[in-house]
């Protein structure tokens, strides 16, 4: 069971994985994550669906490959029955087809084995992004706030995933500030947010442009040369 209407509550997490001692590693990385609640630890399909139908689960951490089925076996099942958790993948399943056929079946994000903490704190932090901007949005949203939260979900955040120099919580950092009422900035408005140089927020505002979180457009109407202006742009 999802509910997000509970916004201020931990993120209610089912760890599904069948090596004892890599599940309980998965299970206590979440518990190192502020906000997140490990609910229960299933080691097969047909116990991670019992314990899907007896307690309350937000957000599954789900391998691939289980002893009596596939991961992709039991999220068919659980969208068939109408459960509308949350689910993140952690396997070494590293195909694209494998990858492609799990976020057609609802995969929020996808984490691949092997793993440092810092990978997989970085996956949950996104998750929550993304959910405590649903929790927050009216009830009727407008476009830009659909391409806020979805974007969310598809920023690179790992510190191994970004360029030499940059690291995930200034990427974030800037993010949150392009996400604010006008969300535009250049360079120069970036840095004076970030207490930092110009040259420092404009690598982070292009790694934003290339990975197609932020569109470029020149910014004219002052004395000097136009700057270039980031705005926040989810595809």
């Amino acid at each position: 069971m999802n509910d997000t209407t509970k916004g201020n509550s931990d993120v209610r997490v089912l760890v599904v994985e069948d090596e004892p001692l890599v599940a309980e590693a998965h299970a206590e990385y979440t518990r190192r994550v502020p906000g997140f609640e490990v609910v229960g630890v299933a080691h097969s399909a047909s116990e991670a669906s019992r314990m899907l139908g007896d307690r309350d689960v937000d957000l599954v951490l789900l391998d691939m490959y289980l002893p009596d089925g596939h991961g992709l076996g039991l999220l068919r099942n659980l969208r068939a029955a109408g459960d509308l958790c949350d689910v993140i993948a952690v396997t070494s399943a590293r195909d694209a087809d494998m990858v492609r056929r799990a976020v057609a079946h609802g995969v929020a994000l996808y984490l691949i084995k092997p793993f440092t903490f810092p990978m997989f704190r970085a996956k949950l932090e996104q998750y929550a992004d993304y959910r405590r901007q649903l929790v927050d949005a009216p009830e009727q949203v407008l476009q830009d706030e659909v391409d806020r939260m979805l974007g969310s979900l598809r920023v690179a955040t790992s510190d191994g995933a970004l360029p030499k120099g940059l690291t995930a919580d200034r990427l974030k950092e800037a993010m949150d500030h392009l996400r604010r009422p006008p969300g535009v900035l250049s360079a120069r408005e970036l840095a004076e947010r970030l207490d930092s140089s110009r040259v420092t927020a404009r690598r982070y505002l292009e790694h934003l442009a290339d990975i197609g979180v932020v569109t470029r457009a020149l910014r004219y109407g002052g004395s000097g040369r136009p700057e270039v202006e980031y705005r926040w742009h989810s595809r």
